[in-house]
């Protein structure tokens, strides 16, 4: 990741921040869209998984600045995932929603150059969960790379 595109991650997130609940509804509402079998994968309280995925969201876009220290995070959190039955072909459309609600809430500012930003971001983090989920050996997991498109 280069600079530039960390900023436009981390500039455009900062207009997300406000609209965090609706941006979480918008989010998961198009990922069950896309694939409602991924619904099975949630059992609590979908409010608060939202606040969950909006504060990870913001520790990850932070942490850009400072990798060395977000890897062993996205690790963990790779391991945890496949652990509740995330499977590598899942993270694709996790990023197609994500982008989908990033464009949503974001309007015209969401650039083509933003999109591009954020889909090399979520690449990174996708693949580095994968990965990390793979090396612990978790079933149904494998080298897939993650494209979200």
């Amino acid at each position: 990741m280069k600079q530039h595109q960390i900023s436009l991650v981390q500039d455009s997130f900062s207009k997300v921040a406000p609209i965090a609940e609706a941006a979480a509804e918008m989010f998961y509402k198009r990922l069950f869209e896309l694939d409602p079998k991924l619904r099975s994968l949630f059992r609590g309280d979908m409010k608060e998984q939202g606040k969950k995925l909006m504060t990870m969201l913001a520790a990850a876009v932070r942490g850009l600045d400072n990798v060395e220290k977000l890897v062993p995070v996205l690790q963990g959190l790779g391991v945890r995932h496949a652990g509740y039955g995330v499977q590598p072909k899942d993270y694709d459309k996790v990023g197609a929603a994500f982008l989908w609600t990033l464009e949503q809430g974001l309007g015209e500012t969401f650039t083509a150059e933003v999109r591009g930003a954020w889909a090399e971001v979520y690449g990174v983090i996708a693949k580095t969960m994968i990965t990390a989920a793979a090396s612990a050996g978790n079933a149904g997991v494998t080298g897939h790379e993650a494209s979200p498109a």
